[in-house]
C-alpha cells in the first residue's frame, strides 16, 4: 500500500503540463536516436547534460527515462528496416525482423515490436514500482564491505559478460579504473596521475568521457569503416497484425518480460544477454522452429519485451543502490550527482517526489511511445534518408559543442578528442565500451567504500568477507563468470562428438 500511495504522489508530479512536454520531448528524442544506427541513450543524456543545468531535476529526469524507453523502441525500426541494430539490445530482433520485412512482413514486425515493447515496459514498470522499496529496506542494512561486493560484481560481470573476450572486457575496465583515479586524492590530498597539468587535478569529467567515447569514437569508426552515403532501407510493407500474429506473439511477450526484468536488476552485461536467451527460449518453445532465422514473428517480439523489460530492470540497482549496470544507467548516474544527489537507499526517503515521479514517468511515456509508434513509424523512417555525411557531421559538431559549454575550456575539447581515438582503436579491436564507463564512474566510489572498511576493521582484509551477503555475491559472481564457459565447453564437446559420430 505505502508503493500505491507513493505511486500515486508520483503521478501527480509526473501528470503536470511542464512534465508532461518534457515526457514527450524525451520519448520522441529517445525514438529518433533509437532510429538513428550508432547513437544511443547513454551519448544523447551526455550531451543534453550540459543543457539542462538551469531544469528542475524532476522534469530533467522526467526527460531522460523517456529518452531512455524511446531509443529501446527506435531500435527495433533499424533492426528492422535496416539490419543495423540502433541499439546493442536489438541486435537479436534483426534476425527475424528484416527477414520479415524483405518478405513484405515490416509492418507485421514493426507492429509487434512495438506493441510488445509497451506490454513490457508497463509490467516492468509496475515490478520496478514494487521492487524498489523492498530492496531498499535491505540497502540500508548493508555495510562497506558490503556495497564493494556489490560493485567488484558490477565490475567483472560486466567486463567478462560484455563483448567476445573476457581479456578485452577486464581491459576496458582497467581504463576505466585508471581514468576515474585522475586528480586529487581527497583523503590524501595527492595529485594522482596529472602529469603535471593543474587542469588534471580535478579529473576528467566522465561527460567528456562519454561523448568522446560514443559520438567522436563512432563518428571516426564510420568515417574510416563505412562506405556508401546513404542507408539501404527495406520496404515498410504489408498488414499491421494479423489475429494469427497476435496468438503467436502474446505468450513471447509475457516471457520476455519475465526473462528482462531480474537480470536488469543484476550486473548480467547489458541487454544483449536477455535478448538472446529470449530468443533462444521461444526457439525450444515454438511449434515452428523452422521459421526462426527466416522470419518468425516469435523471434521480434520476445527478444524485444525482454529489452524493454531490461531497461526498467536497470532502474532498480540504480536508484536504491547507486549502481549503474548499463552505460546508460551510468550516464544517468552522473546526471543525479550533477544535482548533488547520490542514489541509494536514502534517496526514496529524500527525493521521494523526484524517485516517484519518474516511475511514474514510465508508465507515461510507455503509453506516449505506442501512439508515437505505430502511426509515425514511416516519419522514423524517413530520417532514415539522411545522408550519412551530414548525419554524422552533425553529431561531432554537437559533440565539440557540448564539451567546450561543460567549463567554457578548450582543454576539454582537446580532452574528448584523445579519447575519441581511443574509442575509435577499441571498436576497431572489438573492445567494448561499457566497462571503461562504469569502472571510470564506480571506480571512485569502490575506492571510497574500500577504504571505510579497512577503516573500520584497522586494516584487516577480512572485514571484506565478514558478512554473509558479501560472501553471497561473491559466490554468485564465480557462478556467474565461470558456468556460461563450463556450459560452453561442454556443448562444443558434444558437437565434437556428435560430428564424429
Amino acid at each position: 500500500m505505502d508503493s500505491l500511495t507513493s505511486l500515486a504522489q508520483g503521478f501527480a508530479v509526473a501528470l503536470t503540463l511542464t512534465n508532461l512536454l518534457y515526457a514527450l520531448a524525451g520519448t520522441a528524442i529517445g525514438t529518433l536516436v533509437g532510429v538513428l544506427p550508432g547513437i544511443g541513450p547513454a551519448l544523447t543524456i551526455a550531451l543534453l547534460l550540459p543543457l539542462t543545468y538551469g531544469l528542475e531535476p524532476s522534469s530533467t529526469f522526467i526527460m531522460f527515462a523517456g529518452i531512455y524507453y524511446g531509443a529501446m523502441y527506435g531500435g527495433s525500426t533499424t533492426s528492422i528496416l535496416l539490419k543495423t541494430p540502433g541499439e546493442a539490445g536489438s541486435i537479436v530482433t534483426a534476425i527475424d525482423g528484416n527477414k520479415m520485412a524483405r518478405a513484405g512482413r515490416g509492418a507485421a514486425a514493426l507492429a509487434t515490436a512495438a506493441i510488445g515493447s509497451f506490454v513490457a515496459g508497463a509490467l516492468a514498470t509496475a515490478a520496478l514500482a514494487i521492487a524498489a522499496p523492498a530492496i531498499v529496506r535491505i540497502a540500508v542494512r548493508l555495510g562497506p564491505h558490503d556495497y564493494l561486493a556489490l560493485m567488484v560484481m558490477a565490475f567483472l560481470t560486466v567486463s567478462a559478460l560484455l563483448g567476445r573476450s573476457v581479456l578485452r572486457g577486464l581491459l576496458s575496465l582497467s581504463l576505466g579504473l585508471v581514468i576515474g583515479l585522475i586528480g586529487i586524492d581527497f583523503q590524501s590530498g595527492q595529485a594522482r596521475l596529472d602529469f603535471g597539468l593543474v587542469r588534471l587535478l580535478d579529473g576528467i569529467d566522465v561527460v567528456l568521457v562519454i561523448v568522446g567515447l560514443f559520438a567522436i569514437g563512432e563518428v571516426l569508426y564510420v568515417a574510416a569503416h563505412q562506405t556508401g552515403a546513404a542507408f539501404s532501407i527495406a520496404r515498410f510493407t504489408g498488414r499491421m497484425m494479423s489475429r494469427e500474429d497476435w496468438r503467436r506473439s502474446w505468450k513471447p511477450w509475457l516471457r520476455g518480460t519475465a526473462i528482462g526484468f531480474p537480470m536488469g536488476t543484476i550486473p548480467s552485461g547489458g541487454s544483449e544477454i536477455p535478448t538472446f536467451l529470449s530468443y533462444s527460449l521461444e526457439k525450444k518453445l515454438s511449434k515452428h522452429p523452422e521459421e526462426f532465422g527466416h522470419g518468425a514473428i516469435e523471434g521480434v517480439a520476445g527478444p524485444e519485451a525482454a529489452n524493454n523489460a531490461n531497461a526498467a530492470g536497470v532502474l532498480v540497482p540504480l536508484l536504491t543502490l547507486g549502481i549503474p549496470t548499463s552505460a546508460t544507467a551510468a550516464v544517468i548516474l552522473v546526471a543525479f550527482q550533477q544535482y548533488g544527489i547520490q542514489p541509494g537507499p536514502q534517496l526514496l526517503t529524500t527525493q521521494a517526489p523526484l524517485v516517484w515521479g519518474l516511475i511514474a514517468s514510465l508508465f507515461i511515456g510507455n503509453l506516449m511511445l505506442l501512439l508515437l509508434n505505430l502511426p509515425l513509424v514511416r516519419v522514423w523512417v524517413k530520417i532514415l534518408q539522411i545522408p550519412k555525411p551530414y548525419l554524422y557531421a552533425g553529431i561531432a559538431l554537437f559533440a565539440l559543442l557540448g564539451a567546450y559549454t561543460l567549463n567554457g575550456a578548450v582543454f576539454d575539447v582537446w580532452v574528448m578528442a584523445g579519447i575519441g581515438l581511443l574509442g575509435y582503436v577499441m571498436r576497431r579491436f572489438g573492445v567494448p565500451v561499457a566497462p571503461l564507463i562504469i569502472g571510470a564512474i564506480l571506480g571512485p566510489l569502490a575506492e571510497l567504500q574500500l577504504r571505510r572498511a579497512l577503516d573500520i576493521s584497522a586494516g584487516d582484509l577480512g572485514i571484506l568477507v565478514s558478512s554473509p551477503f558479501s560472501i553471497t555475491v561473491y559466490v554468485l559472481l564465480v557462478v556467474a563468470i565461470v558456468l556460461p564457459r563450463v556450459l560452453a565447453r561442454r556443448t562444443g564437446a558434444r558437437a565434437r562428438v556428435d560430428a564424429a559420430v
